[in-house]
């Protein structure tokens, strides 16, 4: 892939001349070709098929013309890939069939071999690379994340069994994220090998932490995991839901760019987070649903804020909502390109 594409340039910081833009869950319900390929299958299933998963991923780089493709999959495929008993259920997320409570359960957490458990992610990456004319990225869970699907069985709106085991099985906690950070590190190293330009990581639960609890239970993960894949060459994203609290903390860790979401302004996100990060982000997801008119003003501003310095991706501060009609997306991907925040106008572009 062409190390000066706008998206790989703002990735490291650099001025672009366009804005770079692409969405979190950009394939996905929203658009009616994936609904059609999709057809019955699970998540799962069809994240196990290269050429679906491909195709897939494909979609939304034809409809809406974004400068990067992410990968079609979920953070949970490499724990499903291992027998450790993950469904995806629909409407509900990820259900773990026997949640890890105990150390007993731990032992069931083995290593991941991407070779034998998850060849068809590599192929589908081979494929697209044949396929694509913007940079791939791959992406994987944060260990807290993951971790907190396993412990609680599923999707919480407290972590009250995270957190207990966390504050009062210390050792066991420690040991639970270091195979973690083993797996999602093999992971992404395997999806570096394959072919992909850059990696996200998704921690998205890591906001229920304070930040003193995030400085001793999820940063030194993260950080392993971070620390493994810069080696790799790959600019890295890393991304959390609710974290304003914990900016500089993330910004700490060693990732390229760190995406923002919708509860934070972006130009105090930049400001806390410094001039050596990059900013990915960060419109509200439900901004798309309200007529263009507003969603396009929304969108201003968050370029207003970014005030035309590099170092940025336009995104959104959340995943496409199924409910999105992708014309507007369409419009904002233009509109991103078009105005930028201050950069000159695009030659085609409207004056």
């Amino acid at each position: 892939m062409n190390s000066e594409s706008p998206f790989l340039l703002a990735c490291r910081g650099k001025r672009t001349e366009r804005v770079p833009v692409w969405f979190m869950r950009q394939a996905g319900r929203a658009l009616p070709e994936y609904r059609k390929t999709r057809g019955d299958t699970t998540l799962l299933e069809a994240a196990a098929i290269p050429e679906m998963t491909a195709e897939l991923t494909l979609q939304p780089v034809r409809r809406y013309g974004v400068d990067a493709a992410v990968l079609f999959s979920d953070i949970m495929v490499p724990l499903a890939a291992i027998d450790f008993g993950v469904e995806i259920v629909k409407g509900i997320g990820p259900v773990i069939e026997r949640p890890l409570r105990s150390r007993s359960d731990l032992n069931r957490l083995r290593k991941l071999d991407p070779v034998t458990d998850t060849p068809h992610v590599g192929e589908a990456i081979r494929i697209l690379k044949r396929e694509l004319d913007v940079p791939l990225i791959g992406f994987a869970g944060g260990p807290y994340t993951l971790a907190s699907y396993l412990i609680e069985g599923g999707p919480s709106t407290r972590h009250h069994r995270t957190k207990a085991m966390m504050l009062s099985e210390k050792t066991l906690w420690d040991d639970l994220m270091e195979r973690l950070a083993d797996l999602i590190t093999a992971s992404l190293e395997s999806q570096v090998e394959a072919g992909v330009d850059a990696l996200q990581i998704f921690d998205s639960w890591a906001g229920f932490l304070s930040p003193g609890h995030y400085r001793r239970f999820a940063a030194p993960a993260c950080k392993k995991v971070l620390d493994a894949t810069l080696r790799l060459g790959a600019p890295t994203i890393l991304f959390g839901l609710g974290t304003g609290h914990l900016l500089e903390q993330m910004a700490s860790l060693g990732s390229d760019v760190v995406g923002l979401d919708w509860r934070i302004p972006l130009d105090e996100g930049r400001r806390r987070l410094g001039p050596s990060v990059a900013v990915q982000g960060n419109l509200d997801p439900a901004v798309c649903l309200a007529p263009w008119d507003t969603a396009a003003g929304e969108a201003r501003a968050v370029l207003s804020q970014n005030g035309g310095r590099g170092g940025f991706v336009f995104n959104l501060g959340h995943g496409v909502l199924p409910e999105t009609d992708p014309g507007i997306l369409e419009k904002l991907v233009e509109l991103v390109h078009c105005e930028g925040g201050g950069l000159p106008p695009l030659q085609g572009c409207e004056q």
